[in-house]
């Protein structure tokens, strides 16, 4: 899915309630486009440490329009799977970062400052 609009949609057939019920959620996940606009966006949010950081934004349940508890977990879970097609974990996208010097080129704090002189 492309937008967070239809991530809400799908949201709202599954647990009941109206789109703008979740959209809050989906918002949340898909704001990392801001930084990056192709998928690699979903490295910040789009696994299971991204779920339970949502769980911690927007508590265990919302109460959507129809009165129902539905779990975040769910949701989250839920725009996972329909972007990644499973719930990968922060390691997953990390371990294909290719490797630069400049990575991990490590230097003492203030060596190049003008205390350092």
């Amino acid at each position: 899915m492309t937008h967070p609009h239809y991530h809400a949609v799908s949201s709202a057939n599954l647990f009941g309630g109206t789109a703008e019920d979740y959209l809050p959620i989906h918002n949340w996940f898909d704001a990392t486009k801001e930084s990056f606009a192709d998928f690699r966006h979903r490295a910040l949010r789009h696994h299971a440490e991204g779920i339970f950081e949502a769980e911690r934004v927007f508590g265990i349940t919302i109460t959507n329009s129809a009165g129902k508890q539905v779990p975040v977990r769910y949701v989250a879970e839920q725009h996972v799977m329909e972007d990644c097609g499973r719930i990968p974990s922060v390691a997953d996208w990390l371990s294909r970062i290719q490797p630069e010097t400049w990575m991990s080129r490590a230097t003492k704090v203030g060596v190049h400052s003008r205390r350092a002189a």
